[in-house]
């Protein structure tokens, strides 16, 4: 029986990790992922996959055992405010809710599940929507991640499968907590494309983080300024994402898909459109293929335009992987504009994939942006490309 191309991680069990009904970070993104593509006639109940929740050894590949514990207490709420603060509980950003182990850990779960199957030889990729929780740090939830399943997936691979991994990030906001995790192993790449911290959260990923004593040279950031559109963020993207490969050789890409560098985004200042969301998982899915054998685990991350952006950018990466962006064309279906469109009021539904240009920003500064992000660019590559 010949290798399948993909398979999609997902399942019911994965929905409870909601921090509040008015938080930007709502499971409802998932459902709306899948609820188009079933409607696109792109994924089928075969396709799909449910995991099971991550054990406690699992999570302690990355996570403190005493952090782990924390936010169980804390989804029983059995611990105190003074220590909810230590943990990064109990935030604006990060609040406390019944159960969140268990929700956390059932995202976790699905990611090693997604990295188990491609490197057992099952399939050649796996997408896994619900994770890419790039904030979470060793002892501390971060930025809506409690648990970062992208980290302990990628300690999983390197311990069971001894592998190299190229960990590509290009949501919005910096992946800090998963560049920290392996910022002094030389067999982990991670690789991010984000908004300048100048202006938001984390503040972090300048292109002088290289990485620490061994793994020096092997954390590579791009930091475009505000404002940068579609033509700037896709050669940032494709140049740095090449010469990375070209670099480093992985055995595995990993990449994080953020939906929340599009201009509709509430909670960022880029302005690419989906001419951006279609050109990510391609590079990632050539490059797989190049590089890897194959071998490419999507997960998810920000995106907070529920209802115009996360669907339409998410979906693209499954119909990457499994060949079907012919289906990514003119109209979006009429029976998922009609179900949606009552519970997306006040917000308007775009029936078509491309958002019309009469919705796209000017931008005056575009000139001056992009030169700057290409000398950004230049002097982020410059220690890969005199270390060939």
């Amino acid at each position: 029986m010949s290798k399948r191309d993909a398979i999609f991680i997902y399942n019911h069990e994965q929905l409870p990790y909601e921090f509040s009904k008015e938080h930007p970070f709502s499971p409802l993104r998932q459902v709306l992922t899948v609820d188009l593509l079933r409607s696109l006639g792109a994924i089928s109940d075969d396709d799909m996959i449910h995991s099971k929740s991550a054990s406690d050894e699992q999570i302690c590949l990355f996570h403190d055992h005493s952090f782990m514990e924390a936010v169980k207490h804390a989804g029983t709420e059995s611990l105190g405010n003074g220590s909810l603060e230590k943990y990064g509980l109990g935030t604006e950003d990060t609040p406390v809710f019944k159960d969140m182990h268990l929700a956390a850990s059932n995202l976790v779960g699905g990611t090693i599940r997604a990295a188990h199957e491609v490197m057992e030889g099952r399939v050649l990729h796996a997408a896994h929507l619900g994770g890419g929780l790039h904030h979470g740090f060793r002892g501390k939830a971060s930025g809506f991640c409690i648990y970062n399943d992208t980290a302990i997936a990628i300690r999983y691979l390197r311990e069971r499968y001894d592998v190299k991994v190229l960990y590509i990030d290009t949501d919005a906001h910096h992946g800090d907590g998963v560049q920290w995790a392996f910022y002094d192993d030389p067999n982990v790449m991670t690789l991010s494309i984000h908004e300048t911290g100048r202006y938001l959260f984390p503040g972090t990923g300048a292109i002088t983080e290289k990485g620490n004593g061994k793994g020096y040279g092997f954390s590579l950031n791009i930091p475009v300024d505000a404002f940068t559109e579609d033509e700037s963020f896709i050669h940032c993207y494709e140049t740095a994402v090449r010469e990375a490969c070209r670099f480093f050789k992985p055995d595995i890409i990993v990449s994080q898909n953020g939906a929340d560098a599009h201009h509709f985004d509430p909670l960022t200042h880029l302005s690419t459109s989906m001419e951006t969301f279609y050109a990510v998982p391609r590079l990632a899915h050539e490059l797989a293929h190049e590089y890897c054998g194959g071998r490419w685990v999507a997960v998810g991350g920000g995106g907070y335009d529920w209802w115009r952006v996360v669907p339409k950018a998410w979906s693209l990466v499954w119909l990457e992987m499994t060949n079907q962006t012919s289906k990514a064309t003119g109209n979006l279906p009429e029976d998922w504009l009609a179900k949606w469109q009552d519970r997306a009021h006040p917000t308007k539904l775009i029936n078509t994939w491309k958002e019309p240009s009469s919705m796209m920003p000017n931008i005056p500064r575009k000139l001056e942006i992009e030169e700057k992000n290409n000398n950004t660019l230049e002097k982020a590559l410059y220690y890969i490309r005199e270390n060939q």
